[in-house]
């Protein structure tokens, strides 16, 4: 492990022109351009890929293309996870997704920063910290989460919010920035279900 390497994966400033980082985002451009080059029939060859790509994946799971990352290793997604198309994940620091997680359209998870200082910025130094999404999660398309967040379980991220705190559990949270609007109640698990028992 190359010493800017190490950096990045314990949340110091480094800088991501080192060989073996350099090296390392180019094995995942050739495999995510392999994923989304796919006919979408070709499943199990595009699960093949996803599991050569990704550090962790459950026994279920569904990513549609097309699908970015930076590096792969450091994502891992439980079991039931479903992505929609145009899922991006910079994961320079670990991404932890659950189980029973399900991405809308055009989500982007950000555990990659750089720094406010135009100096530090312009040195090309970058850092990361991570991102963890409890279980039975669901963000709704187009949702923003920034570096070192978490959301707790069996949360609702409403559509288009930018996560730029941590959730707690059991809670419809929306907006830009996103804040927490109301908990998950049990009067919710028969919204769409009136005459149906969960």
């Amino acid at each position: 492990m190359s010493r800017e390497k190490e950096k990045m994966l314990t949340g110091k400033p480094y800088q991501a022109s080192d060989e073996l980082i350099f090296t390392e985002r180019q094995r995942a451009r050739d495999l995510t351009f392999q994923i989304n080059s796919l006919h979408p029939r070709n499943i199990d060859q595009r699960n093949q890929l996803f599991r050569a790509l990704l550090g962790h994946a459950g026994n279920h799971f569904h990513i549609e293309s097309p699908f970015y990352c930076d590096y792969g290793y450091n994502i891992s997604v439980g079991e039931n996870f479903y992505a929609n198309y145009h899922c991006t994940i910079l994961d320079c620091a670990p991404v932890t997704i659950g189980d029973n997680v399900f991405f809308g359209p055009n989500i982007s998870l950000y555990a990659a920063g750089h720094p406010i200082h135009h100096d530090p910025r312009n040195a090309a130094f970058e850092y990361a910290f991570p991102i963890t999404i409890g279980h039975s999660v669901w963000m709704g398309g187009g949702c923003i989460v920034n570096p070192g967040i978490t959301i707790g379980d069996n949360c609702v991220i409403g559509a288009g919010s930018v996560v730029t705190r941590d959730i707690p559990s059991n809670v419809i949270a929306v907006g830009n920035p996103c804040r927490v609007l109301r908990p998950v109640t049990d009067e919710d698990r028969q919204f769409y279900f009136k005459k149906l028992k969960f």
